[in-house]
């Protein structure tokens, strides 16, 4: 017993925040000659001013968030003449003109043939660079930033290395065109100094050492073939994933009260507080956020437990409140969600996020669409409804139960209500009942379930049951249709489908 406190006390101890793991195979030193003219660049220099500028307050009847229309007077920073050239050595001048100030670094960089004894071709490339005291990163003039992030092409923080992938896939001969944004800080102080670049190299990761996943052993029973990498750990409980536009994947973390962003191979706090802010939130086992959705025009909607609500995140960062209440009577915790192309919103709401399940105002767990404002309850007869998804034709909706004696997917008429039995998995062995679930193109159900990933038929039909090393709890579709992204206890998996080998 005590080895194992040991153990759960040091899975708790944080590791070292590495882009990537190891040293790289090789690097570029962007500040000597040498290491300029291996990837064929020169530097360029521009101070940066700040200019009074015409705006416009915020605020307006149809965007009371963005700008308005009434005129104001504002500040800008632009660039103070033209580029000069740097040698790589007098990147640590101390430059700019000090207190308050701002100024821009610029170099194109070009893939050699051979990095030393490297060749590059398909090695993963990071640009690193150490600006005294902020700095920001464009590459090929975009600054590409999301909420959460904190360092790569953003601030990091107080002279801390942004690290920023140029390609994970490089070939010689590509270009880079980087350009460095340099910021005197910190800023509220006016502080008596100047901006110098402390470090800037090219690190390159051959191909077989950059991996951003570790294999991870998938025992497949049925004619099924597919294989597992895990993406990320340590966490209490993960639920919820949802995948973005930009390539991220966001995921609930239900006991922690956090939503989390995992890009490239990067895990950084997405919205902290997202499920409670109750001064009572020492009750609740799971008060943040479960299922995450985006509707149809991009915008990722939340179920709250703790708020008991489901709420969506607008243009501007505010919110929006979809549901809160039925029949006057304020909801349980809504718990999955999915959108109809036609952006009719659906979602299951058992008791499983209240501190008693003895506290529901409804009593009862109930599965609603919203349409038009309006929250209408499509059926209550399940005892735990949780993961939902549409067919493909959206003639179905397919609805998982979480309870220890009725373990089933039913499939639901989207307008009447009405359902049927698609599939029993109630004998099955294992612990967990039917939770996320999702559709894939040709109509294949993925469900979590007893024992793992049931992979079901249209018709209902057992085809393969998917064994991880944790218990799956929900799932989302990534890059393309043969990518699913698993949340599980403590960690979150990427599977690659191959589908069925009879």
């Amino acid at each position: 017993m005590a080895a194992i406190e040991r153990l759960v006390a040091a899975a708790a101890i944080p590791g070292p925040p590495e882009h990537l793991p190891g040293r790289p195979d090789a690097i570029v030193d962007l500040q000597t000659d040498e290491g300029v003219t291996l990837v064929g660049g020169t530097w360029r220099y521009a101070d940066a001013r700040v200019d009074e500028i015409d705006f416009v307050a915020v605020g307006s009847s149809d965007d009371p968030l963005g700008p308005g229309t009434t005129p104001n007077r504002t500040y800008d920073v632009v660039r103070d003449g033209g580029w000069r050239t740097l040698t790589p050595a007098e990147t640590m001048l101390r430059l700019a003109n000090g207190r308050v100030c701002f100024n821009w670094y610029a170099i194109d960089v070009t893939i050699p043939e051979r990095v030393g004894e490297l060749d590059p071709t398909g090695a993963t490339v990071v640009f690193e660079v150490a600006v005294d005291d902020y700095a920001e990163i464009w590459v090929d003039g975009e600054l590409p930033h999301a909420l959460g992030d904190a360092g790569g092409n953003v601030v990091g923080g107080f002279n801390v290395a942004n690290r920023v992938v140029l390609t994970r896939d490089a070939r010689p001969g590509q270009r880079f065109e980087i350009e460095v944004f340099g910021i005197n800080g910190p800023i509220s102080t006016s502080p008596r100094n100047y901006i110098w670049m402390r470090t800037a190299t090219l690190d390159f990761y051959a191909r077989e050492r950059a991996r951003v996943a570790e294999d991870a052993p998938l025992e497949i029973h049925g004619h099924f073939a597919a294989s597992l990498e895990r993406i990320a750990g340590g966490f209490e409980f993960t639920e919820g994933p949802v995948w973005t536009a930009d390539g991220a994947l966001l995921f609930s973390s239900p006991n922690t009260n956090a939503i989390y962003r995992w890009r490239d191979g990067v895990v950084t706090l997405y919205r902290p507080k997202s499920g409670y802010t109750g001064v009572d939130i020492g009750r609740y086992h799971q008060p943040g956020s479960n299922g995450l959705a985006l509707s149809p025009d991009g915008l990722l909607t939340i179920c709250q437990h703790g708020n008991r609500r489901v709420i969506r995140v607008n243009p501007h960062g505010d919110t929006t409140v979809l549901a809160d209440r039925f029949d006057g009577k304020r909801l349980n915790s809504p718990n999955d969600l999915v959108y109809r192309s036609d952006g009719t919103l659906f979602f299951t709401d058992p008791p499983f996020g209240l501190p008693d399940p003895a506290e529901s105002e409804l009593g009862f767990s109930g599965v609603y669409r919203v349409r038009d404002g309006a929250v209408e309850l499509l059926t209550d007869d399940l005892e735990g409804p949780n993961g939902l998804a549409f067919s493909p034709d959206e003639r179905w909706l397919y609805v998982g139960n979480w309870a220890d004696d009725r373990k089933v997917v039913m499939r639901y008429d989207p307008e009447t209500g009405e359902g049927s039995l698609l599939c029993d998995l109630t004998d099955e062995p294992g612990e967990d009942a039917i939770d996320g679930l999702k559709v894939g193109r040709d109509g294949t159900l993925y469900v979590c379930g007893p024992g793992g990933i049931w992979v079901l038929s249209s018709s209902g039909e057992k085809r393969a049951l998917l064994r991880l090393p944790e218990a799956p709890h929900n799932l989302a579709w990534g890059e393309n249709d043969r990518t699913l992204y698993v949340t599980a206890l403590s960690s979150v998996y990427r599977l690659q489908l191959e589908g069925d080998t009879r």
